[in-house]
């Protein structure tokens, strides 16, 4: 156990400066959120939204959206493209015949994709309070905001691991799991508030998927709507069906 962690530790330390030196990827993962906020505060931000029963302005919103927005990219996208050409160049199936155990390497990837998720979430909330004046979690509501973050951040990373089961090769990888999220994240208010005048189909459709639980929970630290942990409790629950799913179904070897 003792030397699992340890590998899983310097896994994480060689991931981390594997991202970092690729410095493009790491700019973009960055910069989408922060322009995705500008912009939007530029068309919106002089407005506000009724969020539940709070009214909130449109850079507050903005600021928990693109949060929510980076930490699903950093957990879920970047984990599923990423896996996908690392298995069809080859490097899974040599990690899997080293002395690294299985465990300390995906273990590593879900630490390190915790580890940008929340350093972006932070960049994001930070750049909001500087130039927009956004409202920050503090107190009791922080500590619950980080538990959410948290599972939020696991969870999408399992999902991420499972959807590379359905991809067939690298090359198709931006297209299913972009293909995969983006509606949802539109389905869940992450670009556009859904109010009350939106379909009601959609608002069904939204509560099935975890991506408009977490953004809840967000909104519920950044706007201060009622924090559920029903919806932190719905995201676990589709974080151990990805994990069952990738033990199921997870390769390490490209198809043939």
């Amino acid at each position: 156990m003792i030397r699992t962690i340890r590998l899983l530790l310097k896994q994480v330390a060689y991931t981390n400066k594997a991202f970092w030196r690729n410095p493009a990827s790491a700019f973009f993962t960055f910069a989408f959120p922060i322009m995705f906020l500008i912009i939007f505060n530029a068309l919106l931000g002089n407005h506000t939204v009724l969020i539940g029963d709070k009214r909130a302005h449109y850079s507050t919103y903005y600021v928990s959206a693109m949060g929510t927005f980076g930490l699903i990219s950093a957990c879920y996208t970047n984990i599923a493209i990423s896996i996908s050409y690392a298995r069809d160049e080859g490097l899974l199936k040599r990690i899997s015949g080293t002395p690294l155990p299985k465990i300390s390497y995906i273990g590593a990837r879900v630490l390190h994709a915790l580890f940008v998720a929340l350093l972006l979430v932070v960049i994001t909330a930070l750049f909001g309070r500087l130039f927009y004046q956004a409202e920050l979690p503090t107190g009791v509501t922080l500590l619950r905001f980080i538990v959410a973050l948290v599972v939020g951040a696991v969870s999408f990373s399992a999902l991420g691991f499972a959807v590379t089961s359905r991809v067939k090769d690298a090359d198709a990888s931006p297209a299913v799991v972009n293909a995969s999220i983006f509606p949802l994240l539109f389905l869940s208010g992450i670009f556009i508030p859904l109010g009350n005048g939106a379909p009601s189909w959609i608002h069904w459709i939204a509560r099935i998927f975890p991506v408009w639980h977490f953004a809840l929970s967000m909104q519920a630290g950044f706007i201060g709507t009622a924090y559920n942990w029903t919806d932190v409790i719905i995201v676990a629950a589709w974080g151990l069906f990805g994990l069952l799913l990738s033990v199921r179904y997870f390769r390490w070897e490209p198809a043939r």
